[in-house]
């Protein structure tokens, strides 16, 4: 599992290309995770062999939620995705 800048997520994708596996991918703001984040995320892995998602910058999840948000801050949310078993990739954007 990796938390990777955009610039470098496509060494990520060639790798696993050349691995013969197939690339899932999803975004969202994941500003508040709560169990249907866990189990979408679950389900999205079941399409595939490695599941990339593409993470709301703060700014992003600002213009697109409005103040206060985002509750919690880019890399907070991104570590907390990092650690679920069926995520594999991360990346931000705007």
């Amino acid at each position: 599992m990796a938390i990777v800048k955009r610039e470098k997520a496509q060494q990520y994708i060639d790798i696993v290309k050349s691995e013969n596996k197939k690339i899932v991918f999803t975004n969202g703001c994941f500003d508040i995770i709560h169990r249907g984040h866990v189990e979408y995320l679950r389900h999205a892995r079941n399409f595939g062999d490695f599941l990339i998602i593409g993470l709301n910058s703060d700014e992003s999840v600002n213009r697109l939620k409005g103040n206060p948000r985002p509750f919690n801050i880019e890399i907070d949310r991104a570590e907390i995705l990092n650690n679920l078993r069926s995520v594999d990739m991360i990346t931000l954007f705007e």
